[in-house]
């Protein structure tokens, strides 16, 4: 099990840059900065500490997909047969290595995994469903939703205490 991480103190600003870089992590300090309403040294020392606190943890490129002959994606509902520990790491770690998943989310409820997957088109999916993963012992039900569009939001929700 995960521990949860304690919370880190942000402030309005803290959330301006990270919402600055959500957008387009490729930003120069003195664009962040501007940005965020600071100078660039002040800007510079405040992401040095949200990296150190991991709040940001990395940064990331958005690829297009179709560009690479990526033609369909989707979120496929893995449901298990029977539960234990050793099933539920086997499971992942084989999922981790499959080349066609973007993301994977353990969840709870009805279903065990939600794993979103990036596929070359509908032959390749039916494949990775029923070739690769309802083959595996630990699953009982798969189901597969096709993604039609799929978009990420530019800004954090704000918890901050008024």
């Amino acid at each position: 099990m995960r521990k949860q991480q304690p919370t880190v103190d942000l402030d309005e600003i803290d959330f301006r840059i990270l919402d600055a870089l959500r957008n387009n992590a490729r930003l120069s300090n003195k664009e962040l900065a501007a940005k965020a309403g600071l100078s660039p040294s002040s800007c510079l020392a405040r992401v040095q500490k949200l990296m150190r606190l991991r709040v940001i943890q990395g940064f990331q490129t958005e690829i297009n997909l179709e560009a690479l002959g990526i033609g369909l994606q989707a979120i496929i509902s893995v449901r298990f047969a029977k539960h234990s520990q050793a099933h539920l790491k086997s499971f992942y770690a084989y999922i981790r290595q499959l080349r066609e998943v973007l993301q994977i989310f353990e969840v709870t409820g009805g279903n065990d995994f939600l794993i979103h997957v990036a596929v070359a088109n509908v032959d390749h999916l039916r494949d990775l469903v029923v070739g690769r993963l309802s083959a595996r012992p630990e699953v009982a039900h798969c189901e597969t939703s096709v993604v039609y569009l799929s978009s990420r939001q530019s800004t954090l929700p704000r918890y901050l205490e008024s």
